[in-house]
């Protein structure tokens, strides 16, 4: 705290907190978005956040920014596990960018690397070990702060990140070819893709490439692996006279696809070398209708 609120008048007092926490919001909305995936919950979360500390004595926080931290990773941890109890599984929430570079507001949630590969194996994770994972692998709080929130000794709080840890590795999340690659060996399997060519498709695919498909809340997300199957599923849709858009999804090279004026889907390429080892593709109509394309114009 850089003033005792006790000093203020209430009105002094409500304009500080409100200032104060807008300087964190930033910050709490991407630890939110690294738990949860999505945009409209972390939001959502943080805002939460904001109405406990407005019904908090000011006196009480020690610590301004630990303690927010603290409430909203309590409130993801929360929305994790009811997802758990209704066995929600599905494609994290894109940032779709224009192929030229990433919003000031999306690479605040982006920063440390935050790409969607990283978020679909977080998907993965049990609550508390993405909870533990993100709060100390990606914002580097100690594990004696974040014990108490997943309801854990440090120790036992110290195996859920490891574990989810090899989990990250075991994935490797982070594409390791430079941007100008992934946006050619992207752009290749677009133009193969549009052309209904199937070796060329087959040319810039990983032999073990794994396709997920996320169709919707009512449906099983699918999981297409091997270079001649994902190149067959690819080829499928040449017919349908789709307009793919390049775009950034996440920081890296992607496609968003459209048919006619309307989202069909959105593409997501991790590139290592110069294949590609995983697309993921959000095909969900009420999920794609909400996206925010307004960075793109058009």
């Amino acid at each position: 705290m850089t003033e005792s609120p006790q000093r203020m008048s209430p009105h002094e007092e409500s304009h500080w907190l409100a200032t104060q926490f807008e300087q964190q919001r930033p910050r709490l909305r991407a630890v939110a978005y690294r738990m949860l995936g999505s945009v409209n919950e972390a939001d959502d979360a943080v805002q939460e956040a904001w109405l406990r500390l407005s019904g908090t004595a000011t006196g009480e926080v020690d610590n301004l920014g630990a303690w927010l931290t603290t409430v909203v990773a309590r409130i993801s941890l929360n929305v994790l596990r009811a997802r758990k109890t209704r066995n929600e599984t599905h494609m994290p929430e894109p940032l779709i960018d224009p192929d030229g570079g990433t919003s000031p507001e999306h690479a605040a949630l982006l920063a440390n690397g935050v790409g969607l590969a990283l978020l679909m194996v977080l998907e993965t994770l049990a609550p508390a070990e993405r909870v533990a994972f993100v709060l100390h692998d990606i914002f580097d709080l100690p594990f004696d702060q974040i014990a108490p929130i997943v309801q854990r000794t440090p120790d036992a709080t110290r195996q859920l990140a490891s574990r989810g840890r090899r989990r990250v590795k075991d994935r490797g999340t982070v594409p390791d070819a430079a941007a100008d690659v992934q946006r050619r060996v992207v752009d290749a399997f677009l133009a193969a893709a549009r052309d209904g060519d199937f070796d060329r498709l087959v040319g810039v695919l990983d032999p073990q490439v794994v396709l997920r498909t996320d169709l919707g809340a009512t449906r099983v997300p699918s999981e297409v692996h091997g270079a001649e199957e994902v190149a067959g599923r690819a080829r499928s849709f040449s017919q349908l006279g789709l307009l793919r858009r390049p775009v950034l999804v996440n920081g890296v090279a992607g496609a968003l696809c459209l048919l006619g004026d309307e989202p069909f889907s959105v593409m997501a390429f991790t590139v290592r070398g110069d294949k590609i080892v995983e697309i993921d593709i959000l095909r969900d109509k009420q999920r794609l209708a909400a996206l925010d394309l307004r960075s793109l114009g058009g």
